[in-house]
């Protein structure tokens, strides 16, 4: 994520120097004051370093940071099953939340884990698991409020010197804003979470405005033709973030004239997006190497859409999963069921199902399917094909391509009823047009 001044928080893929100071600082001023962090004891430099330019090795742990003033004051740990475990490749553990005591009393805890949870949530998680020792009241306190289900107590969970101390076992469900589940309890009674609360048709569905860039300006192709593009805003960030204040949640951005080069060619429009909001942004277009896909990353971008690569290069596309799990999309173009490639340029002989399944194996978090034929021109989406790509695959489909009025977004909804893969919608055209009202097209997604 970018480190503009509203965003406190961060996925660190690689740490400086002084930033690895700054953190083992923290871990220690945490560990000394009796809690977040498991240690009893202070570790002293040496151990903290070691142990957190090891974790960053991990494929299954990814490590959040939260700044204050610029400087590590606590962090957080997602840790996501091994691969081996499929039956429960939904679920994600948070371990290791802290901050340190001396940047307490500043709300950075929740911003840490409010962030923690839409990045598992993005990556396609739907249950969100921790646990806690209950000395830690305060961190109690914070789980209650972001409502974490307490479903277990276990009476021996951890030894503090002479002290055996109680832990308290939580869980989330991610499909959801607010788990539907009963209002967490903190009674020393285990309590068994109402799993069939969350139907599939309870699931909201996510709505992606489309930012497409091309020559710096927002503009909207008509079937993926450059010739045909119309401009409506010469001012990208500001178009995002008028969109956020819509109150959509996630940008989808698209680099259409990298998609066509093969390499980022509105950079500083990207950035400008970035430096200008806080919601979560996905990239596509013109990433076709590890460096690309690296540097928007660490640039605050937080999922980027191969697309071409994945016809050409799968190869790429499963280091990248393993290098960033969770991060990694899959655009999807098709004319009638056949993938395109090169900014639609090209069409391949390879059906769009079978690249799915491809990339589902690669390890991708999600895939956007479009039907370049409809794209642009308002008249709906492909939903049999769409849904066809959902029943095949068991990772996230996002929607994209023709959406025009407000019945088509209520299609959608109709047909995720019985596609639980069907994750959300990419809207491009109709909502700058005014055809569809952010307030409307959220009310009929939720």
């Amino acid at each position: 994520m970018s480190m503009s001044k509203s965003k406190l928080v961060q996925r660190v893929l690689s740490l400086t120097d002084d930033d690895l100071q700054a953190l083992c600082e923290a871990a220690d001023a945490a560990i000394l004051d009796g809690g977040g962090f498991g240690w009893v004891q202070p570790q002293g430099r040496q151990v903290l370093e070691r142990y957190f330019k090891g974790l960053l090795l991990v494929p299954e742990r990814m490590l959040f940071v939260v700044r204050l003033k610029g400087e590590i004051v606590g962090c957080a740990q997602l840790v996501r099953a091994p691969r081996n475990n499929e039956c429960q490749a939904m679920c994600i553990t948070l371990m290791h939340l802290f901050v340190a005591p001396y940047a307490r009393n500043r709300g950075l805890g929740g911003a840490l884990l409010h962030e923690v949870e839409n990045a598992a949530r993005s990556m396609g998680f739907r249950v969100m698991n921790m646990d806690v020792p209950d000395t830690q009241t305060a961190a109690i306190s914070l789980f209650q409020k972001a409502g974490f289900l307490h479903w277990g107590t276990h009476p021996h969970f951890a030894r503090m010197g002479d002290q055996t101390v109680s832990g308290l076992f939580f869980t989330k469900l991610l499909d959801t804003v607010r788990s539907p589940l009963v209002e967490p309890s903190f009674s020393s009674q285990a309590e068994t979470p109402d799993m069939t609360a969350s139907s599939p048709s309870s699931r909201p569905l996510t709505l992606y405005p489309a930012i497409d860039l091309k020559d710096g300006a927002c503009v909207r192709l008509r079937r993926g033709e450059m010739e045909d593009a119309t401009v409506y805003s010469d001012d990208p960030a500001a178009q995002a973030r008028a969109w956020c204040d819509a109150g959509f949640k996630w940008l989808h951005a698209v680099d259409l004239n990298g998609a066509f080069a093969g390499q980022s060619a509105n950079a500083p429009a990207v950035q400008a997006i970035l430096n200008a909001t806080t919601v979560p942004m996905q990239l596509g277009g013109g990433l076709r190497d590890m460096k690309a896909i690296a540097s928007w990353l660490e640039a605050g971008v937080t999922r980027v859409i191969l697309g071409s690569v994945a016809v050409k290069n799968p190869a790429l596309v499963r280091e990248a999963c393993r290098i960033f799990p969770g991060q990694i999309v899959a655009g999807i173009d098709a004319r009638s069921g056949h993938v395109a490639t090169e900014g639609w340029a090209e069409v391949s002989d390879m059906q769009a199902t079978e690249l799915a399944l491809r990339m589902q194996e690669a390890g991708v978090a999600a895939i956007i399917f479009t039907e370049i034929s409809r794209d642009g021109m308002l008249d709906g989406l492909d939903i049999d094909q769409t849904v066809a790509l959902a029943n095949t695959v068991s990772v996230p489909v996002i929607a994209s391509g023709g959406v025009g009025n407000l019945d088509h977004l209520a299609a959608l909804r109709k047909a995720a009823d019985d596609t639980p893969g069907l994750e959300g919608v990419i809207v491009g055209r109709a909502l700058y047009d005014g055809r569809v009202s952010p307030d409307e097209a959220l009310k009929v997604l939720a």
